[in-house]
């Protein structure tokens, strides 16, 4: 029998989504009271939930104030980005030096799959999700925990500045997602990988990661743009 979700769990869900979609502005104060009835929790849990998302960097707290949104700026993003190179290179590094060709396999195996569904894929939600996908399996085959968990935190963190610079990405071929935004440069890794060339891989991973790094002034000012668009 499934575990009933806690009140604390229900409202923790719900904030995150909040969070992540940038449903609060950026920095805004938010209303405790207004909260615990959208969310039908008391204050107990929704004090709970909103301090997991402190500690997860999706919301800040100034004592004395209350809970704020994050800041969006483009030397944050940047900051994350550089995290996140830093994290999955180095998962990359133990990939080469830990897994075993079964594991390397079945990789490959589930990439040759999401390939074919790529391809056909419009949707830009879901191809940002198997670019996650695809970067968490293979931080996976490091064999190391603790840079998954840092790695999803990330993720999250930049989910919704990514989202913006795919859209943009996909509107500027007039829905046809340009070729640098699909699969080739995952390949280039993947190959890599399979070739037990570590140096390679590497670069190849570090290099997708930070070609986009550099776009995250442009896609800010997108997502400011969105974010504080007037209400008709």
């Amino acid at each position: 029998m499934a575990k009933k979700q806690s009140s604390v769990d229900r409202a923790y869900a719900r904030l995150r989504e909040m969070a992540v979609n940038f449903e609060f502005k950026p920095e805004e104060r938010l209303n405790e009271s207004a909260l615990s009835v959208t969310l039908g929790a008391s204050r107990t849990p929704l004090r709970e939930a909103l301090n997991r998302l402190v500690a997860e960097g999706l919301l800040t707290f100034d004592n004395g104030r209350g809970f704020f949104c994050r800041s969006l700026n483009p030397a944050r993003i940047q900051e994350l980005y550089e995290a996140r190179s830093a994290i999955e290179t180095e998962a990359m590094i133990r990939t080469m030096d830990r897994a075993d060709k079964q594991e390397i396999m079945a990789f490959q195996d589930w990439f040759s799959e999401v390939c074919a569904a790529d391809s056909n894929c419009k949707d830009v939600s879901a191809l940002l999700t198997m670019d996650e996908e695809f970067h968490m399996r293979l931080a996976e085959l490091s064999g190391n925990g603790e840079l998954l968990r840092m790695l999803e935190n990330i993720n999250v963190r930049i989910r919704y500045v990514r989202m913006i610079n795919l859209k943009q990405l996909y509107d500027s071929r007039e829905g046809d997602m340009p070729r640098e935004a699909r699969l080739p440069a995952h390949q280039k890794i993947v190959d890599a990988v399979l070739q037990a060339d570590k140096n390679a891989a590497v670069s190849a991973l570090r290099h997708h990661i930070e070609r986009r790094k550099g776009q995250t002034a442009q896609a800010v000012r997108l997502a400011y743009s969105q974010l504080y668009v007037p209400e008709v």
